[in-house]
């Protein structure tokens, strides 16, 4: 039995660092992660890493240079002949990134004298004042501590009667390896992995259509920076379909055909190479052998937890995707870090009002706090200011002018309420209204500081002018 102060079980984004931030508190730490390489090694960084926010992003980046080289390198004045694309080495380009960031977290541990097993991590029972661990995997091994936390993520979620195979019918794992240009692509749902997915295949000349069981687009999203991505999209060539209920699904040697109607009831079938799924995911708790120790899950199969992360066991612990609320690597990391300090006695703390969310289209959309629609339902007064790419000096330069920021203010007071961005670089953008909010500040604080010229940032410093109807550019 190898005893330690906390044992995190799970290697992702929430569990990894969790693990990082506990040692550098002084602890005695083990992290048990079961992902597994191509050759069988470790792969620490869970989904996150392996088949989610890492490799995807790569695929995107790929897409991107080749969408551009196909038709925007000529109004540049860059001729090119012959244009194509190697799928394979694109692929094994995202291996590789993947891998850096795998070996780039085992270093991490190496650093910080965090012990790693490569395994699964599974309840034993509750013993002396902690609990005992096995990891199961190629040596099996005997754990205990007295703190747990516990960061196994999440899995996609399967529709009924059209299980995974992830070669016709693929998860986000089987999107990212799809060996070559499908003619016909279609995806069951417009969330951030159906829509990033159908990006990267629509720029490489797939015809992908995307059915959506919701009447709108982007529900969670502003219904005005919505209306401009669906917009955006549609011009793209992505065929999105809203409002759909999709029937039977049936594999055969030529492919997927989807039965499906359409908002107004219409019957259809849609035939295609390759369908991916993405209507979701749902906790990972297979295999931890909650009841050994009496952990209780919901009825989704989640760890209950309170505002803190505190299971219903004492020395407990549960981060990430595995708990409620968004399923973000980012708001694991501050979860997971939040959590190492509370059990060393500190106060960790996140502020769910101030994640930001991120879809990495192009153009990209992201956001933080409170939609127009959520204020209004709320009846709270407040001021809306907008501010387009197309006025932005720097978006005209790059040639890429689609979108806008909006900015969202208390009308009594001014703080900022919310900030949305759709258009180029928004994922870097939103960290300025991140810190804005934490700090509450307001629209007009924001306005008052000077931002570089030229920049795309400019917009959001006229987005915060025009809360005042006061911008100097538009």
């Amino acid at each position: 039995m190898k005893n330690f102060d906390i044992i995190v079980i799970g290697g992702g984004p929430g569990g990894y660092i969790a693990a990082i931030r506990a040692a550098q508190l002084g602890f005695n730490v083990a992290c048990i992660d079961e992902w597994k390489n191509s050759k069988g090694g470790p792969a620490p960084g869970g989904t996150c890493t392996n088949v989610g926010c890492i490799p995807s992003k790569a695929l995107l980046q790929s897409s991107e240079h080749f969408e551009q080289a196909g038709h925007h390198f000529a109004e540049h004045g860059i001729g090119l002949k012959d244009l194509s694309i190697d799928v394979p080495k694109m692929l094994a380009r995202k291996d590789t990134v993947v891998k850096q960031n795998n070996d780039g977290i085992l270093y991490l541990f190496k650093k910080n004298k965090v012990t790693f097993f490569h395994g699964r991590g599974s309840f034993v029972k509750a013993a002396d004042g902690g609990y005992g661990i096995k990891v199961s995997g190629a040596a099996e091994e005997s754990l205990s501590a007295k703190q747990v936390i516990v960061a196994t993520g999440s899995n996609a979620r399967a529709l009924p009667g059209a299980p995974f195979d992830e070669e016709l019918i693929l998860s986000n794992d089987g999107a990212l390896r799809i060996g070559g240009v499908p003619k016909k692509l279609g995806l069951i749902g417009s969330g951030v992995i159906g829509l990033e997915m159908g990006s990267v295949w629509r720029r490489l000349g797939a015809d992908v259509t995307i059915l959506e069981g919701l009447p709108t687009f982007l529900g969670a999203v502003d219904e005005q920076i919505a209306k401009e991505a669906h917009k955006a999209f549609s011009k793209q060539g992505l065929k999105i379909e809203l409002g759909v209920k999709v029937g039977e699904i049936k594999t055969g040697k030529k492919g997927v055909s989807i039965a499906y109607s359409d908002a107004k009831g219409a019957e259809h079938k849609l035939e295609v190479d390759k369908l991916i799924v993405s209507i979701g995911r749902v906790p990972n708790t297979n295999g931890l052998n909650a009841e050994a120790v009496g952990l209780q899950l919901d009825e989704r199969g989640a760890i209950v937890v309170d505002d803190d992360c505190r299971t219903n066991l004492p020395g407990v612990w549960a981060v990430g995707d595995v708990v409620r609320g968004p399923m973000l690597a980012h708001k694991a990391e501050e979860e997971g870090v939040a959590v190492a300090e509370r059990i060393a006695g500190q106060h960790g703390h996140v502020n769910f009002n101030t994640v930001p969310w991120v879809i990495y289209t192009s153009p990209e959309i992201a956001w933080v706090g409170q939609t127009e629609q959520q204020l209004k339902a709320a009846g709270r007064a407040y001021k809306a200011g907008t501010f387009p790419f197309m006025a932005n000096g720097r978006a005209r330069a790059l040639g890429d002018t689609t979108g806008m920021v909006k900015f969202l203010a208390d009308a009594a007071t001014d703080e900022i309420l919310g900030v949305h961005i759709v258009g180029p670089f928004a994922s870097e953008l939103i960290a300025e209204a991140v810190v804005a909010m934490e700090f509450k500040a307001s629209a007009e604080d924001i306005a008052r500081i000077c931002h570089a010229h030229p920049s795309l940032s400019e917009a959001t410093k006229e987005a915060a002018l025009a809360v005042d109807k006061r911008t100097l550019n538009f």
